[in-house]
């Protein structure tokens, strides 16, 4: 039956390598579990609910890519539109979390309608490179700066806005410990090595008494306090456009970006950079689904992983891999106990090891040519330095139209850019928070 459904043997796999592969897959990304709950609880969502979410969200959407798309691909809410979501929609714009699962909601819708159309390939071929790898890169950068203030590192300074930490305090030096946990092991090819850094510093955190013990495994709490609580009326209200159109980009290059990389590696996309395999498409479309019913969950944006690449490498080649991911994420709602015990502070660690990963997308940005690097540059600053990646975003796509209009190369700027740029334009001009 596996064989009829997945074709293993046309891959050249088999069911062991698959569910290795899936086992990889899912200790590389499992720290999800725990990161999200903690962002999104930060908007008054109940966190036991989003801990639920989180882990039926990524279940239904590897489960998608399994059977649709039939690629080792496993899916989960995703970092960075996670406190985009918390921390811009919600804590800067004021929005209530349910109007932000609204707006979840209307981005998936059109995502799901940029992909059917063809739209989403124009998109992606119209915006530039550098803008691309600065937006990633800035991300990253606003990561950073969650995962330094969490632990305790950066602090509020009226004199110069922000400033040095207490770095005796035991939150912070235990976060500090988990990161150079976490990048030690990384380096040593240990598999879910973000995983086993969240854990280590929470056993230690509970063994000296820094924070308490919740147990480890129970029945699963109530997903009824998220569960379609869902506002899309409120998020249908003017001043919330630009908060849509900024999960659409980012869903869209993240999850364009992260399917093509991972599918190369696996072989899978012989059709090289113009992207016409119909899995793609199907991939694609698994990726709107799973957003819609994140939403509906609780949750924000869910999307494919990056570290689906750690089962490729471990042999992963068909859509058992993604079903084995799925089956993981919905035993690991028995877990939420363990979950809850999980503090701030050794979240952090994890959020900023991310950070320096997504940051590495700098390289990628063409350097020499200065109407590319500056608005890149201006790009990634804003994130962190407005606390928010939708303001990163704006600034940077009309300083790119502009740059590029006033030294004559109007003709190097696509038409998705001016547009996007232009929305852009319009929200500053009348739709300023």
């Amino acid at each position: 039956m596996l064989e009829n459904q997945f074709g293993l043997s046309a891959k050249g796999t088999n069911v062991r390598t698959e569910v290795i592969a899936g086992i990889t897959t899912f200790l590389t990304m499992a720290y999800i579990i725990f990161v999200n709950p903690d962002i999104l609880s930060t908007t008054g969502m109940d966190r036991n609910a989003v801990f639920v979410a989180t882990c039926l969200a990524a279940a239904l959407g590897s489960t998608v890519m399994a059977l649709w798309a039939n690629w080792p691909i496993g899916m989960a809410p995703g970092m960075g539109l996670n406190a985009f979501f918390a921390f811009t929609v919600v804590g800067t714009l004021g929005f209530t979390w349910q109007q932000a699962l609204g707006a979840v909601f209307i981005s998936g819708l059109v995502f799901l309608f940029l992909s059917v159309t063809g739209i989403r390939r124009w998109l992606i071929a119209g915006i530039p490179a550098s803008m691309r790898s600065a937006i990633a890169a800035g991300i990253g950068m606003f990561l950073g700066l969650i995962a330094l203030k969490t632990a305790g590192f950066v602090v509020d300074n009226p004199a110069t806005l922000v400033g040095l930490g207490d770095l005796t305090q035991t939150p912070t030096l235990l976060a500090a410990a988990g990161f150079f946990i976490i990048a030690a092991l990384d380096t040593l090819k240990v598999r879910g090595a973000i995983l086993i850094g969240i854990l280590i510093i929470t056993v230690v955190s509970i063994a000296i008494g820094a924070s308490p013990f919740g147990g480890i495994i129970s029945m699963p709490p109530s997903i009824l306090p998220t569960f379609l609580q869902l506002d899309i009326g409120g998020a249908l209200t003017v001043g919330i456009f630009h908060v849509i159109l900024v999960m659409v980009l980012v869903e869209v290059f993240d999850a364009t970006g992260t399917l093509i990389g991972v599918a190369k590696r696996a072989g899978l996309l012989s059709e090289g950079p113009t992207h016409t395999s119909p899995n793609l498409g199907r991939a694609l479309m698994a990726d709107s689904t799973a957003i819609l019913a994140g939403s509906v969950l609780g949750t924000s944006s869910t999307t494919a992983y990056v570290e689906s690449a750690s089962g490729v490498q471990a042999g992963g080649r068909t859509g058992l891999t993604a079903l084995v991911v799925a089956g993981l994420f919905l035993l690991a709602i028995f877990f939420a106990p363990l979950a809850g015990s999980v503090p701030a502070y050794a979240t952090a660690p994890a959020l900023l090891y991310v950070a320096c990963l997504m940051v590495r997308e700098f390289e990628e940005i063409e350097w020499h040519d200065i109407t590319e690097s500056a608005p890149a540059v201006l790009t990634a600053l804003m994130m962190p330095f407005t606390y928010s990646i939708a303001n990163g975003l704006a600034l940077g796509f009309v300083s790119y139209a502009v740059i590029k209009l006033l030294t004559g190369r109007v003709r190097d700027v696509h038409m998705a850019t001016w547009i996007v740029a232009g929305l852009f334009v319009i929200r500053f001009a009348f739709f300023m928070e």
